[in-house]
C-alpha cells in the first residue's frame, strides 16, 4: 500500500458538525476504510490547517476517490500528497 498525507481544513459546516458530534472525526475513518484506504495516523493541528491524516491506499486512483468523496460532503477541503518512505527514497538514489 502507498502512503499519502491528507492535509485538511474544515468548512463552516464542518466546524458545526464537529461541535454537535465530535466523534464524527473517527466515524470518517470508517468511511475511508470502506472506500479502500486505511487511516494510520491522525492529528489535529493549529494554524492554517485543522487536521493531518496519514492514510494508506493501494494506488493514486483510490486516494483520489477518497479525497473527492470526503470533500464532496462540503465539510472539509483536502490537499492530498503522496509520501515516500525515507529509506525507500535513499535506496532509489543509489
Amino acid at each position: 500500500m502507498a502512503t499519502y498525507i491528507l492535509i485538511s481544513r474544515l468548512t463552516d459546516e464542518g466546524c458545526a458538525t464537529l461541535t454537535k458530534n465530535p466523534d464524527r472525526i473517527k466515524e470518517v475513518n470508517k468511511d475511508v476504510e470502506a472506500m479502500g484506504g486505511k487511516v494510520v495516523g491522525q492529528y489535529v493541528v493549529l494554524g492554517q490547517y485543522d487536521f493531518i491524516n496519514i492514510v494508506e491506499a493501494p494506488n493514486n486512483e483510490t486516494i483520489a476517490r477518497i479525497s473527492v468523496q470526503l470533500a464532496s460532503r462540503g465539510t472539509v477541503r483536502i490537499m492530498t500528497l503522496p509520501a515516500i518512505d525515507v529509506d525507500t527514497f535513499i535506496e532509489s538514489l543509489k
